[in-house]
């Protein structure tokens, strides 16, 4: 197999002009790739993204949307931005306008790929850890589709960049008979998070895990955490947020990463062949999702933007970038005593995202042999 092209423009700077600036670069890469190819003019064209959370800023800034936007609209498509939603759909809509992912910005149309009550889904066959999945109709539905990732940190994968994207965020829930916050569960856990669990001695009773969670799962009673188990949907943010570490969500890392490449196989399935591509974009390289409600502050420069059509690839070429870099004084890295040739996105969280990517390889989603090709 031949390696895969993976194009690649570099945040630097070096000349004063818009043309060298990052914007202008990556206007021309994409006039230049012939994104027409991907796509059936007249046709819709989901553009897959992360709407951010209140109070996460990191997010794609709404000018690179608008220059994929008018370049889909060039070719002949029409384009739509779009997300499942992450907590109650109005409330997520208000964010994305907040964090200037709207139409007014971006150029297209903003909705969620899974209806306002996130309940909006195909079911998919999928592989052994989950049987099928339940894919947002509007990624579902959609002939072609371009995923757009910010890459980052991940608490539960490791890393976030179009694999993450897709697993996690391409799944609406689980059932329409069930209400959101049942069926939100499915998209994070993928069936394999165990229960969370609570060390007294440890707890300060701070209650920042009650304020984050989305869902109200817990709450304390008499100095006591309570904890639903049914409503939870394991997305980690209590475990995340506590300052004394006095919760846990165990987890089959392993089983964890295959359910990952699994779910994104069944979102791609709904695709016809050369219909997908993925830009990722790593500015503003946090430690964490945009999910959370916060951003810390970069554990590596900024590098550039990718753009390939093969997942696997551009995933695999974000990593490889990374470790090529030094971690950034004043950031997560530093507290963890990272030092230049370390493994940054592996020794954050502890958990070595490139799994998902090796899981994803096997399955035939892509090539982790790429071309890397600066323009």
């Amino acid at each position: 197999m031949e390696p895969s092209k993976v194009y690649y423009v570099s945040a630097r700077a070096t000349k004063w002009s818009y043309r060298e600036s990052l914007a202008g670069r990556f206007e021309t890469l994409l006039k230049e790739f012939q994104v027409g190819k991907y796509l059936k003019k007249k046709d819709p064209v989901a553009l897959k993204m992360h709407f951010g959370s209140e109070g996460a800023h990191r997010i794609i800034r709404p000018l690179f949307v608008r220059k994929v936007v008018e370049t889909v609209r060039r070719a002949g498509g029409k384009p739509f931005v779009t997300d499942t939603v992450r907590i109650k759909g109005l409330d997520y809509l208000k964010v994305a306008n907040e964090n200037g992912i709207n139409e007014q910005a971006c150029g297209a149309p903003v909705i969620l790929a899974d209806g306002i009550f996130g309940n909006d889904h195909v079911s998919v066959p999928s592989g052994s850890e989950q049987g099928e999945v339940f894919v947002a109709s509007a990624l579902h539905d959609a002939p072609s589709m371009i995923v757009l990732s910010h890459f980052k940190g991940h608490v539960n994968a490791g890393i976030g960049g179009a694999i993450k994207n897709l697993a996690m965020g391409g799944l609406s829930g689980s059932d329409r008979n069930h209400d959101w916050k049942h069926g939100r569960g499915g998209m994070h856990t993928h069936h394999t998070a165990g229960k969370i669990e609570w060390e007294r001695e440890q707890c300060s009773l701070c209650n920042q895990c009650v304020e984050i969670c989305p869902l109200d799962a817990c709450s304390f009673e008499n100095e006591l955490w309570e904890y639903n188990a049914k409503k939870c949907w394991r997305c980690g943010r209590c475990a995340r947020v506590c300052p004394e570490g006095a919760l846990d969500m165990p987890m089959d890392e392993d089983r964890f990463h295959q359910g990952m490449a699994e779910s994104t196989k069944a979102v791609l399935s709904t695709f016809k062949e050369h219909r997908v591509l993925y830009i990722n974009f790593l500015l503003e390289i946090q430690p964490e999702c945009d999910c959370m409600p916060g951003a810390d502050v970069p554990v590596v420069q900024d590098l550039g933007i990718l753009l390939s059509d093969d997942i696997v690839a551009i995933d695999q070429a974000s990593c490889d970038l990374i470790l090529q870099n030094p971690p950034l004084p004043g950031s997560m890295a530093e507290d963890r005593g990272l030092k230049p040739g370390d493994d940054i996105m592996l020794k954050l969280h502890r958990i070595d995202g490139r799994k998902h990517i090796d899981a994803a390889c096997a399955l035939g989603l892509g090539n982790k042999e790429y071309s890397l090709i600066k323009t």
